[in-house]
């Protein structure tokens, strides 16, 4: 019995990868919307702690450099397109020069950047095994950088 549930594991389930891409896609776009209502406000600040990070990092982790940055690029045009994916059931352009835009743009960059480039190829045999810093830190410092960059003053 084990043998044949090992073979089930291991078979594909779709065989066209164009497919199993989409499919990829579109669960982490869907992945970061649910994410973007999982909050917790803080006193000090505009700008929520949400699920949205967990699973921006995760695209890229999974999906890689390409196919990540797709998801978070499609996220960021259905909320530009007025759909309430973002935070606080948010959407549309001006959201993106609000507290919260930097992030939201710096969503794609954290996953094409430094966590796609960890990812992709970025030896890292010399952090211990199953440590999570060396993909949680660069792709936080990413979205800081573009968050202070699209930051209105």
């Amino acid at each position: 019995m084990t043998g044949a549930m090992t073979a089930v594991l291991n078979k594909e389930m779709i065989k066209d990868a164009a497919i199993s891409n989409a499919i990829g896609v579109a669960a982490f776009i869907l992945a970061t919307t649910l994410g973007a209502f999982v909050r917790i406000p803080l006193l000090f600040t505009p700008v929520p702690i949400t699920g949205q990070t967990f699973f921006v990092l995760l695209s890229g982790a999974i999906l890689g450099r390409r196919l990540g940055t797709f998801s978070q690029f499609g996220y960021l045009l259905l909320g530009l397109l007025g759909l309430p994916v973002f935070t606080g059931a948010g959407f549309g352009l001006t959201l993106l020069f609000g507290p919260t835009g930097g992030y939201i743009i710096g969503f794609p960059i954290a996953v094409s950047g430094a966590l796609g480039y960890i990812v992709n190829g970025l030896s890292v045999s010399h952090l211990p095994p199953y440590s999570v810093g060396y993909v949680y830190l660069p792709a936080l410092a990413c979205i800081i950088c573009a968050s202070v960059l699209t930051a209105p003053i």
